[in-house]
């Protein structure tokens, strides 16, 4: 199984503790801005892809030293940066991809990085996105578990599609049985699970699992 993580350029602030994904990725990309915080945290990169104008020299050397490949484009360009180091990732036949540093900020960059996850999951690729408070994966129609997590205990269920059909949830605080959630509803946000594992089915629809913590300020 192989699982590959880039780095965006998101406040570093919100960003995760890298060291705790160490043992699960094999591949880290850096996009942008996203290869320095890589390159700063001593974290040897595969591939640094991006237009690299919100760096100076000094710092584009850093990088240049960390990676294996440095890979610049032109500022004005059809792809976000992200949407180049995911082009990378998919050439490497991954089995699970992690984005990293692609949330806070910018709204719209928020939404729509959230949003490729729909895109990896349709390759067949299992995608998740995760700061410093926040675990998101995309999941399909059928059954699923989730492991407790000390760094993401509250879990919540959001609706990608408009309904999600016949959810049930078992080894939740708070369980559920054949509902359907649709878009502006509150009924699985902020559940805990019981023991270290739960379920959760439902039949048609996309659903958005959210892992999360309270935000504890540094």
């Amino acid at each position: 199984m192989v699982s590959v993580a880039i780095t965006g350029n998101g406040p570093v602030e919100l960003h995760p503790d890298f060291q705790a994904f160490i043992m699960e990725v094999d591949i880290w990309i850096g996009a942008d801005r996203g290869a320095l915080t890589l390159t700063k945290n001593k974290i040897p990169i595969e591939y640094a892809v991006g237009d690299f104008d919100s760096i100076n020299e000094e710092e584009k050397d850093a990088i240049q030293k960390n990676t294996n490949f440095f890979e610049q484009h032109p500022p004005e360009k059809d792809e976000t940066d992200l949407e180049l180091a995911l082009q990378k990732a998919y050439d490497l036949h991954p089995d699970k991809i992690y984005l990293f540093g692609v949330t806070g900020g910018r709204l719209d960059h928020e939404l729509v990085n959230i949003q490729l996850l729909y895109s990896i999951i349709t390759k067949g690729i299992q995608g998740i996105v995760a700061d410093r408070s926040n675990y998101l994966e995309l999941t399909l129609p059928g059954e699923h578990t989730v492991q407790h997590d000390d760094n993401y205990p509250i879990i919540s269920f959001i609706p990608f599609t408009q309904h999600v059909q016949d959810l049930s949830l078992s080894g939740f605080k708070y369980p559920l049985v054949d509902q359907t959630i649709s878009w502006g509803s509150t009924r699985c946000i902020s559940n805990k699970l019981l023991l270290n594992n739960g379920t959760f089915l439902y039949k048609e629809g996309i659903l958005l699992l959210v892992k999360s913590c309270d935000m504890i300020p540094v």
